[in-house]
């Protein structure tokens, strides 16, 4: 956790003037080196005395249709989240919010309140992007400035304060675990107003920002693996919950590992589920792919030759429990805490913990997982392997006895040098100390890297992410300069954009990137320093909820694409048949390489294809597709699932898919409509 002083929760009874006397500005925020996370007491009254201040006006909002106002709040109860969306902790009480929204949908409102650390991170559209990376689907302020930080008195990401649905501050709570520490408090609060009629249950009007999302190929790839002897790319597809397997030449989709569902499950790659994958390593024999399974808390191992998955560490649930950071065990029965990144070195897996600020090992000999480098404590502070202070470390390679990882919290490159068993800083100098300065040793500055890897020449390329661009670094002599990069966008050749980049991969004289908000993996050859955009050959392969062979007679619930609400009809009944008009915008035609596939769900007795098959699987088809169908008396809702997928009609250089659900309510009578005709314009996705 973020913060100065320690963590408490204890109920406020002190002036707006106090709290702005007492809070910290922005420059005087910092980490107290050797802090302890501790259990918190949950509270206990609901004696709120200091009126929580309205909301600043210009502040900009987010999965909200306007600004919204403590006046318009009274009778819920508000829980504020006083977030910067780096921080893992921060991440972490994601889930206990969903929980509490989840238990008190109408009495609660959860906003969140962004008060930025990196300068990347105050960008009103980067928290937009996160936003959607992380699925919060509550009100989210950009409390750019920390005006609301320093009214609240806030020292530590994350804090959370607790306001009655008089509009009265009740208390606060700072650290993890929110949903133990909070919980109590909620529910007995809105007994109390409930009791007194002033509990509002009034739905809150919500804009989610996922709505606005176009659906993609790839969600928010985090990290990217380039195999050269097997001529391989490993993709981490991380809000997709999977990972992609390519052929590293023509980028062919061969193996997509994992279902695309959340979730912690073993078994063929069809059925795994992961949720939130990040960083891989292949084994020697290049057999398996171990993945950091980050939102499982877990180390999964995929049988490339079988195609199969199978947990090898972790429990699924977060190791929370400070007192044994320095503790390990069996691997299978040890909880871990948030493996962002894994690197394969001699019969070990190194893992880039991010949560507790360490780095662990897992022993495949003995399947025992430890401790390995850092003693828990945020910081930068070098040394002996657990006696040193990390970050946030994110990402991790490794050649010749020496491992470098990414500490992303400290800005920083580091080595662990495995034979004198000491941490030593590469570049970076402190956890506050950020930028985007080439130069040697202490005077370069970072800007919360997330990835780097080693190339042939022995010089380690960073994906520096919040500065959207690629670092390349000398170990030795710690120089670091630029090589690609030009501000957040995307644009490939030899003056490239990239959008938070978060992993990066060598291969045979070229850089794979996960440009992670650009949805894309990136191709940089070293030779000519010009940039493209990798383009699946094949992309009907990565069509979540594709058409199976076998009917299904029930649309999929877990349909991820746009789903498009007609106006009902009234058909006449006998033999008819769907029309489907989908058109191109001007400048557009079909990928003449990846079938339009078109399902009919036969789930009412009104309509049935005929002949029988209810899929379709056509290349480049003839605008309209026709596809038979028997109409019988009655009323239902019909559901059509299609996929196609276009490219730039001059030079062809970008190509988007669509997945499309059209819903039409039908009533078929003796007379109606002769057709079921269903027209759509396609509207491509912009890309800056």
């Amino acid at each position: 956790m973020h913060r100065v002083g320690v963590v408490v929760a204890v109920l406020l009874a002190m002036s707006v003037l106090l709290l702005l006397a007492d809070a910290l500005t922005p420059p005087q925020i910092g980490l107290a080196q050797g802090d302890v996370a501790v259990t918190a007491t949950p509270m206990k009254s609901y004696a709120g005395k200091v009126r929580a201040p309205e909301f600043p006006v210009g502040l900009d909002w987010l999965n909200v249709p306007e600004p919204l106002t403590m006046t318009q709040l009274r009778g819920k109860v508000v829980l504020l989240d006083f977030w910067t969306y780096g921080c893992i902790n921060c991440i972490h009480v994601i889930p206990d919010l969903k929980r509490l929204e989840t238990e008190f949908p109408n009495e609660l409102v959860v906003i969140g309140v962004h008060s930025a650390k990196f300068t990347n991170e105050g960008e009103t559209e980067n928290i937009r992007y996160i936003v959607k990376r992380y699925g919060i689907e509550h009100p989210v302020v950009n409390d750019r400035n920390f005006i609301l930080w320093q009214t609240y008195g806030v020292r530590a990401w994350p804090t959370f304060m607790l306001i009655d649905p008089q509009g009265k501050v009740l208390g606060y709570y700072s650290g993890e675990g929110v949903y133990e520490a909070m919980r109590p408090a909620i529910a007995g609060m809105i007994a109390e107003f409930d009791a007194k009629g002033m509990i509002d249950r009034t739905p809150l009007r919500l804009a989610p920002e996922r709505e606005r999302r176009a659906p993609s190929l790839l969600a928010f790839p985090s990290k990217v693996l380039a195999d050269s002897r097997g001529r391989r790319l490993f993709i981490a597809d991380t809000s997709h919950n999977r990972v992609i397997v390519a052929d590293l030449e023509t980028y062919a989709v061969q193996q997509v590992i994992g279902s695309g569902m959340a979730g912690l499950r073993d078994g063929t790659f069809a059925e795994a589920m992961f949720n939130w994958v990040h960083g891989m390593s292949l084994s020697p024999d290049g057999e398996t792919l171990y993945i950091a399974d980050t939102g499982n808390h877990a180390i999964r191992a995929a049988d490339l030759r079988n195609g199969t998955v199978t947990t090898i560490a972790g429990t699924g649930q977060q190791n929370r429990d400070w007192r044994n950071r320095l503790r390990g065990g069996a691997a299978l029965e040890t909880p871990l805490n948030s493996p962002w990144d894994v690197h394969y070195q001699d019969g070990v897996i190194y893992i880039a913990m991010a949560g507790p600020h360490q780095l662990w090992m897992l022993d495949l000999a003995n399947s025992q997982v430890a401790p390995f480098v850092g003693s828990g404590r945020e910081g930068i502070v070098d040394g002996a392997l657990l006696e040193s202070e990390l970050a946030q470390p994110s990402g991790i390679v490794g050649a010749d006895g020496v491992l470098y990882f990414a500490d992303a919290e400290s800005s920083a490159i580091r080595k662990v040098d495995l034979a004198a068993k000491r941490v030593q800083t590469i570049v970076g100098t402190g956890l506050f100390d950020f930028g985007d300065v080439d130069g040697v040793g202490n005077t370069v500055r970072l800007q919360h890297a997330l990835g780097l890897t080693l190339g042939a020449d022995g010089k380690l390329y960073v994906a520096d992410t919040y500065n959207h661009k690629i670092k390349v670094i000398d170990p030795v002599t710690r120089e670091s300069r630029t090589l690609l990069g030009n501000g957040a966008g995307f644009r490939d050749g030899d003056d490239p954009q990239f959008w938070e980049p978060g992993g990066i991969s060598y291969a045979d004289g070229k850089l794979y990137v996960a440009d992670t908000n650009n949805d894309a993996i990136r191709v940089i050859d070293l030779a000519t320093l010009t940039v493209s955009t990798v383009v699946f050959p094949n992309p009907e392969r990565l069509a979540l909820n594709a058409p199976a062979e076998a009917a299904d007679e029930t649309p999929p619930e877990d349909f991820f694409g746009t789903v498009v609400r007609l106006p009902a009809l009234t058909a006449a009944r006998g033999a008819s048949q769907i029309v489907l008009n989908i058109q191109l915008p001007e400048g557009y035609k079909q990928n003449n390489q990846a079938p339009f596939t078109l399902r009919f769900y036969n789930n009412t007795p009104i309509a049935r294809v005929a002949p029988a098959d209810n899929n379709l699987s056509l290349i480049t088809p003839p605008m309209p597709v026709r596809m038979p169908v028997m109409l019988s008396e009655g009323e239902a809702l019909i559901t059509l699932d299609a996929a196609i997928f276009y490219c730039e009609a001059v030079n062809e250089t970008l190509c988007f898919p669509a997945f499309l659900r059209f819903e039409l309510p039908l009533r078929v009578a003796a007379e109606g409509a002769a057709e079921i005709a269903i027209d759509y314009l396609l509207v491509p996705p912009q890309l800056n």
